[in-house]
This record gives C-alpha cells, sequence and structure tokens, in this order.
C-alpha cells in the first residue's frame, strides 16, 4: 500500500514502529491518520475519553505572492471572491491539520479534541504572509 510514496513498505514499517513520523510524508500521515477522529467540540458523542494525553500544536506560515495580493487588492475594491487566497487558506488548513495529525500520533492518540484553528495575518516590507496555529487536546478514545 505505502509503495507508491518514494520508500517499501518495510522501510516505512520500520519508521512506524520507531515512532518516526517526522520521517514520513504528509500523503502516509494522512493514510495512517484518516480513522484519527479530529473534532471541534470537546466531548465526542459515542466515546469515551479514556485518557488526555495532552495539548498539541502544529503552525504554518504561508506567504501569499505579490500577484495573489495585487488581485486579492483589486477584488477588496471591486467585491467578489479572491480564489486564490481561498487556495492559500484551504491548503493552511490542510497543511496544519495533517501536522497536528502528526502530533497526535507521536504521542500515540487516535483522536484529537477541542480543535481550534487561528489565522494571523503578518505583514510588513510589502509581504504578506499568512500564519495559521492549530491545537487540539490529543486524547485515547474507545466507542460506546
Amino acid at each position: 500500500m505505502f509503495g507508491l510514496f518514494g520508500k517499501n513498505e518495510k522501510e516505512i514499517q520500520e519508521l512506524i514502529d520507531n515512532k518516526q513520523f517526522d520521517e514520513l510524508s504528509t500523503e502516509i500521515i494522512d493514510e495512517l491518520a484518516k480513522d484519527l477522529i479530529v473534532t471541534t467540540e470537546t466531548t465526542l458523542s459515542g466515546y469515551t475519553v479514556d485518557r488526555r494525553i495532552e495539548v498539541i500544536t502544529a503552525e504554518c506560515v504561508f506567504g501569499m505572492n505579490i500577484f495573489k495580493d495585487f488581485f486579492a487588492g483589486i477584488r477588496d475594491v471591486f467585491g467578489g471572491r479572491s480564489k486564490a487566497s481561498q487556495t492559500v487558506l484551504r491548503d493552511a488548513r490542510h497543511t496544519c491539520l495533517t501536522e497536528l495529525r502528526r502530533e497526535a500520533l507521536i504521542v500515540g492518540a487516535n483522536a484529537i479534541i477541542a480543535v481550534d484553528l487561528d489565522y494571523s495575518e503578518i505583514s510588513g516590507d510589502g509581504k504578506s504572509m499568512l500564519f495559521l496555529v492549530t491545537t487540539g487536546t490529543a486524547c485515547q478514545v474507545t466507542k460506546n
């Protein structure tokens, strides 16, 4: 199954067994974490939180290039949606949640509850960056 991602299954299994998740690609993390429950809720209907392990975070900074900024500024004046900005926001969210899942796997969680995404803009010297911090509580849960 994992042979598609540049490493053979034996190498990947060794990394997983040794909890070297930082060596795995986002595609493999997504595959490993596909059954991980990720929710903004503080409780899970139908599940019992057996153990709250720890608060985990993921931080991502994305650059907005000058052309995207320029066209987004034009849309601000005339109205409309900025597809380029929406794409950066979507990519940032996906990347940060993937990193959060990676952190959950490292600490042995099978769920992340109370997930919060905080977006900020950092700008200066004519440059604009999107900063996203994602936090949640890594937990061990069992289905009722």
